[in-house]
């Protein structure tokens, strides 16, 4: 199971900024350890964010995007409460749902 994603929300002017840090490895299948043997690849293939319910964010990652991506973006409107939720899967079928209330 993968470590949560470490969310935060919060509510300025009638718009809602999400930060989220996404813990993964990313491993782009080109490394190799110590022993020289090639680090199979292992990253997040697609991610969603949803505001209350509604997709608001769809997105795709691809083996160039390092290790623990960090998102960062806003969403107009919403309100104190309202419900954020990012959830991704891997290409090997790991998947993550983590949520945060607007603060």
């Amino acid at each position: 199971m993968a470590n949560p994603t470490k969310m935060r929300a919060s509510l300025k002017d009638g718009v809602t900024e999400v930060r989220a840090l996404m813990q993964h490895e990313m491993e782009n299948g080109r490394r190799k350890d110590e022993t020289g043997n090639i680090v199979p690849a292992w990253y997040i293939t697609e991610f969603k964010v949803e505001h209350n319910g509604k997709v608001v964010l769809d997105g795709e990652f691809g083996t160039s995007v390092s290790k623990n991506p960090y998102l960062v973006f806003r969403i107009k409107g919403g309100k104190a409460g309202d419900k954020v939720s990012l959830s991704w899967v891997d290409n090997r079928g790991d998947k993550r749902f983590d949520e945060v209330e607007v603060g």
